[in-house]
């Protein structure tokens, strides 16, 4: 039977990890204006996100521009946003589905081996959130990583990672590893019934006296 500490410990961390998709897919700071080379303006910092891009000025005034039309933003936002958003989506249907199939709680209670496959379906649905989540952020950063080092863009216009995609890479380990920790602790144990034995065919017969 699954052990509900690990179970606990499993879901908590998936938790975490769905808080931190959502803070890392509206932050703003998914790429950040680079100082590398002969880029040495520092009057100003630019920053880019999936919703927004944002220009903070050295006097602490910080000026933002929504995205007003889909059709003009490139293909690795939209593709970002999507597989972030899919993350949050898997994740909030795991959550749902674990508070019903985790030991800590009542549903389902007089049904235990039922119990621990609604668990271990929530388990693998953290795992997709967690790696939808790792597939877009990483696909963002390697966009930037491409971009920072192709010889024809132009210094000035160069970015580093933000601050969100590091946000967005822990908390899809969270979340994988939260999944995990509820996959591992949903294997079925015994079905709990002593095995049973032929009764010999000796037993409960009266002796037979042979002449």
């Amino acid at each position: 039977m699954a052990n509900a500490g690990i179970q606990l410990l499993g879901f908590t961390l998936a938790f975490l990890g769905f808080i931190g998709s959502i803070a890392s897919t509206i932050m703003v700071e998914w790429k950040a204006s680079s100082y590398a080379g002969d880029n040495i303006i520092t009057a100003q910092a630019m920053y880019e996100g999936l919703w927004k891009s944002c220009v903070s000025q050295s006097t602490g005034q910080v000026q933002c521009k929504v995205y007003n039309s889909l059709l003009q933003l490139p293909g690795i936002v939209l593709g970002t946003r999507g597989l972030m958003m899919a993350s949050i989506i898997f994740s909030l249907i795991s959550i749902l589905v674990d508070v019903v199939g985790m030991k800590c709680t009542t549903c389902m209670a007089e049904r235990p081996e039922q119990k621990d496959k609604v668990a271990l379906a929530g388990g693998v649905l953290f795992i997709i959130a967690g790696l939808l989540a790792l597939v877009g952020v990483s696909w963002y950063g390697h966009r930037i990583a491409q971009e920072f080092y192709n010889p024809f863009t132009p210094t000035n216009s160069r970015y580093e990672f933000g601050s969100a995609l590091y946000v967005g890479w822990g908390a899809a380990c969270l979340t994988m590893i939260g999944g995990g920790f509820l996959c591992c602790n949903c294997s079925g144990g015994g079905s709990g019934k002593a095995p049973s034995y032929p009764v010999s065919s000796s037993s409960g017969q009266p002796a037979r006296d042979y002449v």
